[in-house]
């Protein structure tokens, strides 16, 4: 691999979109040609890493990089003659280099930003201005002791001159490089808001955007303009990174086809434009969006929404993973980021963060059977316990002091003790209860160690000094059982074999993995063909004399400790592989974790592919599943050893009239993926008529049988309603009570009830969009449900009511709402359009006020307007105007 440490930059070239240009840690710079996926040119040795890096095309095709305090470095790779000069006056800055950019038309002008917030102009065969337009500090602001340091540099690309800086705490700036002058000031929403980063819109000229450092606030500014004219939160962490990817604009756009036709009281109501008062249409573009909690997506600000998102990775190097022992299809992960995530492996989707930041987790270990909790170790805090059904930290221990602590274990046959080692030198067994049991000390840091599996007192350990050793707690001696001595470097890793208990295994920085017999005191063979020191170790729970490893140099090996040959080698990370764990019922889904930030899933079934072709062709078992003693014979096809497939063989042959399909269905699950291999099983039994009760929990998370949509649906809308009766929700990241609420309403919609979707809206008070939907039910139910609102608008003395009164014939409630609210004319004028039949939904009636005996409509409304007119009077009379009140009795007619 070119790359060994993590990348400290990266730029794209803007000329040729098949070059980029990564920097590291390492101290190394390599440019790539992403179609032929290989380097181009590698600059072996910067001094000290880079932190920026930017292309310079003055002459030819450059790549400039720098860190500290410069100078500004401009290599020149391409040509006969590679070579590396520096940017004028780059070297005389007395603060440290955020970032830089190249103007992109003015070739050989560059712009420096400092820690210190000042900025630096230099220019090659011209002028430089060094460290100016420092951002004003306040003597009395706290803030003040942190410092304003460039975070962000954008250049005009309509301007040779004019450029947009953020800044960490005072904001965002519009400067000009040529008179050293601020053109705008941009005010941020409140003082806590931080800029992370910031584009132009390309598309749109004069208008940018910026990420906020610590949510995920998007907010579109003009230039013209020191507020910005729209906020977007699409996302909860903050930004790292935003870069934008402008298109042409959409020719498929609203067309206003005006008639030339004089227009009447009845002609349709023009479409109105998108922007209003309250929704700006945002030009077209497309926003590449990184963020700090690893999340990584493409945002089309036109349409405001997603194309996609992956969301909740690590940002940072995984440590270490592990498969649930209570739920197999959850992986456990470790990262360098200070958190564990908990991921669904069948949907490959993140279910769970550990609260708060640990600073680096190194380890972590599942308690054993179905307690959820998980021991992690970090490198300077300690060992803790997350509860995960209580979502918090319920246990803390720190005998380690602030040593590093690299290994945990739960001591998988007794939940009262866990297992840790530190660098100082001690490998620890506690009670959970905080007991120590014993402390075993070591020569130097003990970074490994394992519980046996067939005995809860033994456990093995490896050390700094490259020795493993055996201890056995049930003793009250505190030295080992055993010593085993042969690797040349520190031991990273042991392993107790899970099937055969003589034999454990342990990886070193010496580059090998060494195969050690406990009865025979002795290093059977030795297993060589990493380039780098091992960290990943482990046994495949099913086949005795399978190993597998990862390493620095970023390959998994698979063993056959038989013959010490490596069977297979994969080398898709793209660093240290630190993490291996196997899926507890599917013993050849591997997972694997790395300093690349990714965990992968690996299928090893090609490994032992005879055993899979004899279960398919029905051959007898002694072909499918054997002794320990048989499988360790060299030469011998693969058998199946473990607990997991003497049970499933178990659960086959309890069912005598099926047992062929019962071992095509449990086999089939024991050697594919989680992801669909259950849900195929399911729908084969739906076909067949298996009974709906027979279903699982997790059916309805995958693709159903037709017949089954509807059903399923309503019934999670109404698990989704359940929060409204529950305190705290749907539990721990569920969402709140009104997410889960708008869910439930959307699967009614999608599932035909549509009156249940009209209420749940209600209740969320989105009054409008259930009206708007209810003439689906019925013409009653959206009449019913307007009186409603105009009921709830009138309790909340909104204008709005009487639209809705009058637009579901309710005068009675119309005349009312005027009359207590003083407006005497405007209930005269509501009894009077009733009185004439013009109320919305009212019928002809007869003039007579009454039919049958019964008072008609009509009758109603002459009653109602009488009505209204004493109030009218009466309201005059008791504001000193009799002349008035007699003048509204004279109105109706009412001489009397």
């Amino acid at each position: 691999m070119y790359i060994r440490k993590t990348i400290s930059a990266i730029s794209w070239n803007s000329r040729n979109p098949d070059i980029l240009a990564s920097a590291s840690y390492e101290n190394r710079i390599i440019i790539w040609d992403i179609s032929k996926q290989k380097p181009i040119a590698i600059y072996k040795d910067t001094k000290t890493p880079p932190i920026c890096v930017d292309w310079c095309y003055l002459h030819g095709e450059a790549l400039s990089f720098t860190s500290g305090r410069g100078p500004v470095l401009i290599w020149a790779y391409r040509g006969s003659e590679i070579s590396v000069t520096g940017l004028k006056d780059s070297s005389r800055f007395t603060s440290e280099i955020t970032c830089f950019k190249w103007h992109p038309k003015v070739l050989e002008k560059a712009v420096v930003g400092h820690k210190d917030g000042s900025l630096s102009f230099c220019s090659i065969g011209g002028k430089s201005f060094l460290q100016e337009l420092k951002p004003e500090t306040n003597d009395d602001d706290e803030d003040d002791q942190q410092e304003d340091s460039v975070v962000s540099l954008a250049w005009d690309p309509l301007s040779v001159d004019y450029l947009l800086v953020a800044h960490n705490l005072s904001g965002v700036r519009l400067v000009d490089s040529s008179s050293l002058s601020i053109i705008m000031r941009f005010q941020l929403p409140s003082v806590s808001t931080r800029v992370k980063t910031l584009d132009w819109i390309h598309t749109a000229p004069g208008m940018f955007l910026t990420g906020d450092a610590l949510s995920g606030n998007l907010r579109v500014w003009n230039v013209s303009m020191a507020t910005p004219i729209e906020h977007i939160r699409i996302k909860k962490t903050g930004f790292h990174a935003v870069s934008v990817i402008c298109d042409k604009p959409s020719t498929n756009q609203y067309i206003s086809n005006q008639s030339k036709d004089q227009k009447s009281s009845t002609s349709q109501a023009q479409i109105p434009a998108k922007v209003n008062a309250s929704y700006f249409a945002l030009p077209p573009a497309r926003l590449v969006c990184t963020f700090l909690d690893g999340g990584v997506g493409l945002y089309d600000l036109g349409k405001r929404k997603w194309e996609f998102l992956r969301d909740q990775g690590h940002i940072e190097t995984i440590f270490d993973c592990e498969f649930a022992p209570h739920d197999a299809n959850i992986l456990a992960t470790a990262s360098f980021d200070g958190t564990i995530k908990l991921w669904d492996v069948a949907s490959f989707t993140c279910l769970n963060t550990s609260p708060g930041n640990e600073g680096i987790i190194y380890t972590l270990s599942w308690a054993p059977s179905d307690l959820n909790c998980l021991v992690a170790g970090t490198s300077k805090l300690g060992l803790f316990i997350w509860d995960i059904n209580k979502g918090k930290v319920i246990t803390r221990y720190k005998e380690h002091g602030n040593n590093p602590v690299y290994k945990v274990a739960w001591n998988p046959k007794d939940s009262r003790r866990i297992m840790s080692t530190g660098g100082d030198g001690y490998c620890i067994v506690r009670q959970v209860d905080g007991e120590i049991i014993q402390k075993y000390k070591h020569p130097g840091p003990v970074y490994g160690c394992d519980w046996c599996p067939n005995n809860k007192d033994m456990l093995a350990t490896g050390c700094e000094d490259g020795n493993v050793r055996v201890f056995y707690t049930a003793t009250s001696t505190d030295k080992p059982l055993k010593i085993f001595s042969g690797h040349t470097s520190k031991v990273f890793h042991v392993k107790w074999s899970p099937l055969k208990e003589n034999l454990l295994c342990s990886g070193s920085d010496d580059m090998t993995v060494r195969i050690w017999d406990y009865s025979q005191d002795t290093c059977t063979h030795t297993l060589r063909a990493h380039t780098g020191p091992v960290r990943g170790l482990m046994w495949n729970p099913e086949v005795p004399y399978l190993v597998i490893s990862g390493s620095w140099d970023s390959a998994i090996c698979f063993w056959d400790i038989r013959t010490s040959r490596c069977l297979h080698m994969v080398q898709d990370h793209g660093a240290d592989v630190y993490g291996l764990a196997c899926h507890p019922s599917r013993p050849f889904i591997l997972a694997s974790s790395s300093r690349d930030s990714t965990v992968r899933l690996w299928s090893i079934t090609s490994l032992v592919q005879p055993i899979e072709m004899n279960i398919l062709a029905g051959k007898s078992w002694s072909q499918v599943l054997g002794t320990i003693e048989c499988a360790m014979q060299e030469g011998t096809d693969p058998i199946l050893t473990g607990k997991v497939s003497r049970e499933l063989r178990s659960q086959a042959e309890s069912h005598p009239q099926d047992t062929r399909n019962r071992v095509l269905r449990t086999f089939s699950k024991f050697f594919l993926a989680p992801a669909g291999s259950d849900n195929l099983w399911e729908l084969v039994s739906v076909v067949k008529g298996m009974d709906d009760t027979m279903l699982s929990e997790n059916y309805s998370k995958g693709i159903m049988h037709a017949k089954h949509l509807v059903k399923f649906g309503s019934s999670e809308a109404q698990q989704l309603e359940m929060a409204k009766l529950t305190k705290f929700g749907g539990g721990v990241g569920s969402g709140s009570k009104d997410e889960r609420l708008r869910q439930a309403a959307m699967l009614h919609l999608k599932t035909g009830n549509v009156q249940r979707y009209c209420e749940l809206l209600v209740e969320l008070g989105d009054w409008e969009r259930a009206l708007a939907v209810a003439p689906g039910v019925s013409y009653s139910y959206w009449k019913g449900l307007s009186k409603r609102y105009a009921k709830y608008l009138m309790a909340e003395e909104s204008d709005s009511a009487a639209v809705f009164c009058t637009a579901v014939g309710d005068t009675d409630a119309l005349v009312q709402f005027f009359t207590s609210r003083g407006q005497m004319s405007d209930a005269v004028l509501a009894a009077q359009v009733a009185c004439e039949g013009l109320t919305p939904g009212q019928h002809q009636c007869p003039s007579t006020g009454h039919l049958n005996g019964q008072q008609t409509p009509q009758g109603k409304a002459n009653g109602l307007l009488l009505k209204a007119i004493d109030y009218w009077s009466a309201w005059q009379m008791s504001n000193g105007s009799p002349v008035a009140g007699a003048c509204c009795c004279l109105a109706a007619d009412d001489k009397q």
